[in-house]
């Protein structure tokens, strides 16, 4: 994988001598300069006033090099977790245009009623083997339709193509800012949010971030009233020009986010401000019919292994309900969950 340099520090060489070394090295240096400037025996021995000095030298100079750094300000744990990227992040590369013609046929064969989404990413990934990008460039993707045709397992599915993390964020379960941002030093849960996190974990600087139902997430006020909305968070991640020198609340330190690629759900634009609207234009998404659900069945059904027969009765549930757009991608797989189930039961004696 490539590799890129992620966090805005510079990491101090490891060999870095330790306070005590430090203060041996220059005792000696402080005897051998005496002794050549011919000082006599007797002045050899250091004096408490020589002893502060060289204390105070050594801890100066291991401070300038920590404030060169850009990390003097973070405590040892801290430090230590941004070790990861000394040698910079990975990003996984969409090699060839080919490649991403491979991508995009699985996605549109599994999911073919993901369409427009599915031409967007297309698109984009060949623009970036074009222009020799170290990864996939995505603009940020906003997927509006009716509830339950898959905009997440859509999702699940592309991390699993690109072959990095994918992170998934309910948007109404987490409203506030924090979950993305993370929260400065100060608060009683402070720490990165969940998109840096994984990124520590995987040291992956381009994975799969889906925030689902984005208009549930409404704005969010502190007694204050100071506002830590989730879409006004997001903002500055979804602009490529501020995110590859986003600044973290929590470590006060700048990263390169601007490789994430961002998949945003909604079932309405209810609720979403203009700004938000003009950093991922909305790609619109049409309900399921009888022929997706059937078809989604039938791949799904082959991917566990099941009986054809079960998948055939499942089939026929489906066929059988007049409004398939009632039906959605997880009642299908509740079905068959039940009906692998069924067929896994241990035997009772």
């Amino acid at each position: 994988m490539p590799r890129i340099q992620f966090a805005e520090v510079s990491f101090p060489d490891p060999n870095l001598p330790s306070a005590y070394d430090i203060e041996v090295r220059l005792k000696k240096f402080l005897d051998s300069f005496r002794e050549r400037i011919g000082s006599p025996k007797f002045d050899y021995a250091l004096s408490e006033a020589d002893r502060l000095k060289i204390k105070r030298r050594s801890a100066a100079y291991l401070s300038a090099v920590s404030r060169n750094s850009g990390m003097d300000h973070l405590d040892p744990k801290d430090r230590a977790r941004l070790e990861v990227f000394r040698n910079g992040a990975q990003v996984q590369l969409v090699e060839t245009e080919h490649r991403a013609d491979e991508i995009a046929s699985c996605l549109h064969t599994e999911m073919p009623w993901m369409a427009p989404a599915t031409e967007r990413l297309w698109h984009d990934m060949r623009a970036s083997v074009r222009n020799g990008d170290p990864a996939p460039f995505v603009r940020p993707m906003l997927l509006v339709g009716p509830p339950g045709i898959g905009k997440s397992h859509w999702s699940r599915l592309l991390g699993a193509q690109l072959s990095v993390p994918t992170t998934i964020i309910e948007a109404t379960g987490e409203p506030a800012s924090f979950v993305v941002t993370g929260s400065q030093k100060g608060w009683g849960s402070a720490g990165p949010g969940k998109v840096l996190e994984g990124i520590i974990a995987s040291q992956i600087a381009n994975p799969v971030v889906v925030v689902d139902e984005i208009e549930k997430a409404g704005d969010v006020q502190s007694i204050g009233g100071q506002r830590y909305s989730l879409t006004e968070g997001l903002l500055p991640l979804l602009e490529r020009s501020t995110a590859r020198r986003w600044s973290c609340p929590y470590f006060r330190i700048g990263f390169d986010m601007s490789w994430i690629t961002w998949v945003l759900t909604a079932n309405s634009l209810r609720g979403l401000s203009a700004p938000f609207l003009s950093r991922c234009p909305p790609t619109v998404l049409t309900a399921l019919t009888r022929e997706h659900l059937i078809g989604f069945a039938e791949r799904e059904g082959a991917r566990r292994d099941l009986p054809q027969d079960a998948v055939d009765a499942v089939k026929e549930v489906i066929e059988a309900i007049r409004t398939p757009h009632h039906v959605s991608l997880r009642s299908i797989i509740r079905m068959l969950d039940a009906v692998d189930q069924a067929m896994n039961r241990p035997v009772l004696h």
